[in-house]
């Protein structure tokens, strides 16, 4: 993946709060593993790496369905990105799964 469509698709996903800056890391979150192998690939194409991924917690969907929430973490520290002003810009301090407000 080239690293300007990279950085578009990481700068949607700040703007629909599945990713967020916490410190020097970058957390993203879904409830697609497909979702998680793209955002690696965006990652790297950045020059940067993942670090962890995580199924965090199960959700319900209707009364009889459980989906997996994955939380991936990477660490984005090349200094040719703009990609946290662009957060602090049009980010959020939650993603759209936290039960916090």
């Amino acid at each position: 993946m080239l690293p300007p469509v990279a950085r578009k698709k990481m700068q949607a996903w700040i703007r629909s709060r599945h990713l967020i800056c916490a410190g020097n890391f970058f957390l993203f979150e879904t409830l697609e593993y497909s979702a998680v192998e793209r955002f690696e690939a965006c990652i790297n194409s950045l020059g940067g790496t993942l670090i962890t991924v995580e199924s965090v917690k199960h959700l319900w969907m209707g009364n009889h369905r459980r989906i997996i929430l994955y939380q991936a973490k990477a660490s984005l520290h090349t200094p040719h990105h703009n990609l946290k002003q662009y957060w602090f810009k049009y980010g959020g301090l939650h993603t759209r799964f936290d039960d916090s407000p």
